[in-house]
């Protein structure tokens, strides 16, 4: 009897990451393999890793410093890195971890099918981290993707960015602003309506500079009045958006589109304009809030997150007085809060003022109580109130009840039929708790 190998993915960071181990995953289980219930049950295990802050570093490294008991314990163990580190770092990995056998970039993802077909038997290292402008059509290539769930579904729209932001390694490791002709990404989701699939959500590091690279005339509005179009899906969302980019046509599509749901993410970062420059982040704060003004004006009900960094090079005390005041003054419904953390090769890593890890982390103690103050705040106001809930599955916290999410994102839990789950039914708010809801359907 021959037994199927397994494999299992570990995925560290965003939603980019998520959707990458997806197409990894689908990679796997086209060449034979099935998936482990966890590491134990694993003959590959990916490692897909993030670089955009210290701390997500510092847990992938944690994780592998682990894997090398298991390699002791079965030799045959194959490890493989992937993602933003494996980029950066490359055959630094195999120096400090030589355990590791296969290293690839997160433009790289297709070769994982080559090592998986001719190297799992292998004892020689691989490292595939070729550099955008040597992998130039990376990003209209078809991959075979195993999504999570049958009910929403991640699609990439563009992949890179050409912002350089002070702080950020994406441009270095993800490459610069490519988009995906519109017709690949349309005939992807109408793939997805076929299977069943009732959400999307349009992934990209700044969504707002979709088409910019592309010889078809085609915009971030444009694209998303084509995709409303595809019968079956019945709600559409999108992340990130960059505040410099984001324009009036973009929010009269959000306005006017009634499948794209009312939830903005709209990364501010800070409240101070000096700070703001330093981050080369190229809007002031007057501007970001006249545009939250706009969007308020034009879609009612609208729901905006943001992430915020605290203890920037140079943030004083004033400077962080301003962001707690931008979080009082905008009101978000919730944030991402960091502290800021030392990202090799970005500018920011030479400015003057670093802060102390005693004073981000108070800093960012302060940004965090607010903040859950006036997300529990906006979460009562909607008490009694019926929204309609598109339903994922079963509660992760409470198996006997469903869980779904409003249009505005916010998380609902409530008793129901499984038969429900793929299905928009309405909800009464009976609870506001901190990151939730509970109600009852009617």
């Amino acid at each position: 009897m021959i037994l199927t190998k397994k494999f299992h993915i570990h995925t560290f960071g965003c939603q980019m990451n998520v959707h990458d181990s997806e197409k990894i995953a689908g990679i796997f289980s086209e060449t034979g393999y099935d998936a482990a219930d966890g590491s134990n049950d694993a003959d590959v295990i990916v490692l897909n890793t993030c670089s955009i802050r210290e701390k997500a570093e510092q847990k992938f490294y944690s994780e592998l410093g682990r894997l090398k008991k298991a390699k002791q314990q079965n030799p045959n163990l194959k490890i493989a890195v992937a993602g933003c580190i494996a980029q950066q770092r490359g055959n630094t990995i195999f120096k400090r971890f030589p355990y590791v056998d296969f290293i690839l970039g997160p433009n790289n993802i297709d070769s994982i099918g080559s090592w998986i077909d001719d190297r799992t038997e292998s004892t020689e290292h691989r490292v595939q981290t070729t550099a955008v402008k040597d992998n130039p059509g990376y990003h209209t290539k078809i991959l075979p993707i195993k999504r999570e769930g049958q009910v929403r579904a991640w699609v990439s729209i563009m992949y890179g960015c050409d912002n350089f932001c002070a702080y950020c390694v994406v441009p270095y490791t993800r490459g610069r602003e490519r988009s995906r002709p519109w017709a690949d990404i349309y005939n992807e989701i109408e793939l997805l309506a076929e299977q069943g699939f009732k959400e999307i959500t349009l992934l990209g590091q700044n969504v707002n500079s979709y088409g910019k690279n592309l010889v078809e005339d085609s915009d971030f509005p444009g694209l998303l009045e084509k995709i409303h179009k595809i019968d079956g899906i019945q709600r559409i969302r999108f992340v990130t958006s960059h505040p410099r980019d984001f324009s009036g046509k973009l929010i009269n599509a959000m306005r006017d589109l009634p499948k794209v749901c009312e939830h903005l993410h709209l990364p501010v970062q800070s409240g101070s304009d000096k700070i703001l420059h330093l981050m080369n982040r190229g809007y002031t704060f007057e501007d970001y809030k006249k545009k939250m003004g706009f969007l308020r004006n034009n879609i009612n009900n609208i729901a905006i997150t943001t992430d915020i960094i605290v203890g920037f090079p140079g943030e004083s005390d004033e400077d962080f007085e301003l962001t707690l005041n931008a979080l009082s003054e905008i009101e978000y419904d919730g944030i991402f809060a960091f502290k800021y953390s030392k990202r090799p090769g970005t500018k920011a890593l030479n400015l003057p003022g670093h802060i102390d890890e005693a004073v981000k982390s108070a800093r960012l103690s302060k940004v965090l109580q607010l903040q859950e103050s006036i997300t529990f705040k906006k979460n009562k106001a909607l008490v009694g109130e019926t929204m309609e809930i598109l339903v994922e599955g079963a509660s992760a916290n409470d198996p006997e009840k469903l869980t779904g999410r409003t249009k505005t994102n916010k998380i609902m839990n409530f008793a129901g039929d499984e038969k429900d789950i793929g299905d928009l039914v309405n909800v009464k708010i009976l609870e506001a708790r901190q990151h939730s809801l509970n109600g009852e359907t009617t």
